[in-house]
C-alpha cells in the first residue's frame, strides 16, 4: 500500500477523463448488490449476507408503479460511469438522470445507452455529486456507488448525501456504497485517505484518490446526513446502505 498512498491524484474530474474509455470497457456488468436492491435475482453471486439489500427499492417502486398520475417514475444513477445500473433502472422507471462529474465517462454512458437501446429515457448531465442539478423531491429510486469516496473532505461527501436525500421523493429510497477497510487489500482498521491507480493499455499508471471508510464512520456520516438508513451491510469489501430521506428532507419537501 505505500506506493498508493504516496502518489498524488489530480482532480478526479480529470482522472476520470484521462482513463474513461479504457474504465468503462472494463464495467460491463452491474454489481450484484445493485441488482438485488432493484430486485432482480442474483442467484449465488450475492455474497458476505447482503441478501439484506435484496429488493430494497421495491417500496419505492411499487409507489411509481400504484401512482395516480401513471408518471412512470424517476430515477438516478449518481456517479453513473458508463452507465450500467442506469440501464437497471430504465428496466424500472420512465425516465433516469445519469450524473457523473467526468464528461469522458458520460460520453461511454451515451454510447452504451445507444447500444443497447434506452438511450431515449436516459438523460445524461455533469453534475457534482454534492450539488445536484434537480428540483427537491423528484427521485424515485436511486444508485450511488463507487462514487462518494471519491470527494475529498468529510463536509463534502456529508453535503453529498444531503444532496441525495433533498432529491429523493417522499418514498424514495437508494443505495450507497463505498470501499471500506474490510476489503482484503487494505490493512487498516481506521477510515484513511489513499490513492488507488488505474494502469492504462499503454502502462501509464494514473493514481486515483479515494477516502477509504470503516463501516462505523460511513455510518456516521450516513447519520450526520439528512438521510434516513433504513438496512445496512457490509459485502465483498464495501459498505452498503440502502437509504431514505429523513424526517426533516421530508417535512422541508
Amino acid at each position: 500500500m505505500d506506493d498508493e498512498r504516496t502518489a498524488t491524484p489530480e482532480p478526479v474530474t480529470e482522472t476520470y477523463d484521462r482513463i474513461a474509455e479504457h474504465f468503462a470497457s472494463t464495467r460491463e456488468y452491474p454489481w450484484p448488490e445493485v441488482a438485488a436492491f432493484l430486485g432482480r435475482d442474483v442467484g449465488g453471486d450475492l455474497a458476505d449476507g447482503a441478501a439484506v439489500l435484496a429488493d430494497g427499492a421495491a417500496p419505492a417502486l411499487e409507489r411509481v408503479r400504484s401512482a395516480a398520475d401513471d408518471a412512470g417514475g424517476v430515477g438516478l444513477d449518481l456517479g453513473c460511469g458508463n452507465g450500467r445500473h442506469a440501464e437497471l433502472l430504465a428496466d424500472d422507471v420512465e425516465r433516469v438522470v445519469g450524473a457523473d462529474a467526468s464528461r469522458g465517462l458520460l460520453g461511454t454512458a451515451r454510447e452504451r445507452a445507444q447500444d443497447h437501446e434506452f438511450d431515449e429515457s436516459l438523460h445524461l448531465v455533469q453534475a457534482d455529486a454534492a450539488g445536484l442539478p434537480l428540483r427537491s423531491g423528484v427521485v424515485d429510486v436511486a444508485v450511488y456507488v463507487a462514487t462518494l469516496h471519491h470527494l475529498r473532505t468529510r463536509d463534502q461527501r456529508v453535503a453529498s448525501l444531503s444532496e441525495l436525500a433533498r432529491v429523493l421523493a417522499p418514498g424514495g429510497r437508494a443505495i450507497v456504497s463505498v470501499w471500506s477497510t474490510a476489503h482484503d487489500r487494505f490493512e487498516a482498521m481506521s477510515g484513511f485517505d489513499t490513492t488507488v491507480e488505474w494502469t492504462l493499455p499503454g502502462g501509464e499508471r494514473v493514481p486515483r484518490y479515494y477516502h477509504i471508510y470503516d463501516p462505523s464512520e460511513f455510518e456516521a456520516d450516513l447519520a450526520a446526513s439528512d438521510l434516513q438508513t433504513v438496512d445496512s451491510v457490509v459485502s465483498s469489501g464495501n459498505c452498503y446502505a440502502v437509504v431514505e430521506a429523513g424526517a426533516r428532507t421530508r417535512s422541508d419537501s
